[in-house]
């Protein structure tokens, strides 16, 4: 793919209607927005400048900083307004035209040759958890700024329009569910139920939106895309220990989260037999224990965690009438993911009938496995193998604003380590290398696309 300089029509310039199989190994002239570059540039050596996405992580890291190095920039906050009003005034230094939807998605557009050919994006979300760090989304899309920068400073045009995409409310740590912006663009809720969400304060989605000057005219649904890519710290511990650089990421595993309820007799912790007790936590621990084998059986794609158990009446001395135990299961095949909620469910049911309780099985939340598009996946592996980077097919283990993305447009993500695979931790750190390398892959692949 070549990429198209910016000028007149003088020799070797690419225009729309040309064909891209031009002879291998041709370099094009090209200059820059503002007349700076006296080179010829050729594609295959274009990098992204490290040191400048280091320095606007960094500087971003300021904004909702926290003393243990983190960063806590919850959706909709001053903290997230601050962070906003910053990449847009980067945006439109990089020469971009700014909108934002009725959900408060921020899009920086850089436009192309043929301006009504479907986008190409690159996107992420820029708020955090409470206890976030500081590149967990945010990386993404200041990969994306790095991105056009690079393309500004070489003069480089594309075909296609490039977006920079900043999704709302990724996290789902103030306003539940997470993955709301995204979410409302692709058709999953509805901008109503969207803009009623509250917090834990009572403040809605749609009254936040407004304070923070951020509820915008565009239309919060579906729009052409050509391909989408989104750069993400890995947020677990697989390339780091497989010592790759990048991750080809396939899709993302589905899960199922559910409450299993198991409810028996209260009764005198002293006085009352064990054989005579209706005791929840009986039927719990080989619960919990049956879960664990389940996820284990199918190493190493399956898991499953127990992440919270309720207990009423909740006293040392009085055996439980109700345990609520909340249980998450992932695998990346629908049919395996299922095999593993029957089995869940059966587990339950046997175990309570063995303790003498009842058992239920909640659901709470179920996310699909979604995989990414081929032809994206093959473009982001074959750019990183051109750059020379070591990379390895993965399935995401998180979900991300991309598994929305990809209910309406091609999709793909390209994931970097982190520091013990570490994430939604204020110890969150990546190396500058391996983001850069990640850009570089991003860059390589939205020019390719965008010339597609």
């Amino acid at each position: 793919m070549l990429a198209h300089p910016v000028g007149s029509n003088h020799a070797g310039a690419i225009w729309p209607g040309d064909r891209f199989d031009k002879p291998a190994g041709r370099t094009y002239h090209s200059r820059t927005m503002a007349e700076r570059a006296d080179k010829p540039i050729a594609y295959a050596k274009l990098r992204v400048n490290a040191d400048r996405l280091w320095q606007s992580l960094e500087r971003f890291g300021e904004i909702g900083g926290t003393e243990r190095g983190g960063c806590n920039r919850q959706a909709l906050t001053d903290e997230d307004r601050a962070g906003r009003d910053l990449f847009s005034n980067w945006m439109r230094q990089a020469d971009c035209s700014i909108s934002v939807d009725a959900i408060g998605n921020l899009y920086a557009r850089r436009e192309g040759l043929e301006p009504k050919a479907a986008p190409v994006m690159a996107s992420s979300h820029l708020d955090t958890q409470a206890t976030g760090g500081r590149f967990d989304g945010v990386y993404g899309v200041l990969a994306g700024l790095e991105v056009v920068r690079v393309l500004n400073d070489h003069g480089i045009r594309t075909r296609r329009p490039i977006e920079v995409v900043s999704w709302t409310n990724e996290e789902g740590c103030r306003f539940v569910p997470a993955m709301l912006g995204s979410g409302t663009v692709a058709g999953a809720h509805s901008l109503d139920y969207a803009l009623a969400r509250c917090d834990a304060a009572g403040r809605s989605v749609g009254e936040e939106l407004k304070r923070i000057g951020y509820r915008g005219t565009r239309e919060a649904q579906p729009f052409p895309v050509h391909a989408s890519f989104e750069a993400h710290i890995e947020q677990g511990p697989i390339l780091e220990r497989d010592r790759v650089t990048i991750g080809v990421v396939t899709g993302i595993q589905g899960l199922h989260w559910v409450d299993v309820v198991l409810t028996g007799v209260p009764c005198h912790a002293g006085p009352t037999p064990m054989e005579m007790r209706r005791d929840p936590w009986r039927a719990a621990t080989r619960i919990i224990e049956r879960a664990m084998a389940l996820a284990e059986a199918r190493t190493p794609l399956g898991r499953c965690t127990v992440g919270d158990v309720q207990c009423k009446p909740g006293a040392r001395n009085t055996v439980p009438e109700t345990l609520r135990i909340a249980v998450d299961i992932r695998h990346p095949e629908s049919e395996v993911l299922e095999q593993m909620l029957g089995e869940l469910r059966a587990a339950a049911a046997e175990e309570a009938a063995r303790a003498n309780v009842s058992a239920s099985v909640e659901p709470v939340w179920h996310m699909p496995p979604t995989p990414f598009a081929p032809r994206l996946i093959d473009l982001v592996e074959q750019s990183a193998r051109a750059l020379g980077y070591s990379n390895q097919r993965i399935t995401s283990g998180a979900g991300h604003d991309s598994l929305n993305i990809a209910r309406f447009a091609p999709t793909t993500m390209i994931f970097v380590p982190c520091a013990g695979g570490l994430s939604h931790n204020e110890a969150e750190l990546a190396d500058p290398a391996d983001l850069a390398a990640g850009a570089n892959v991003l860059l390589h692949a939205v020019l390719a696309a965008a010339n597609d």
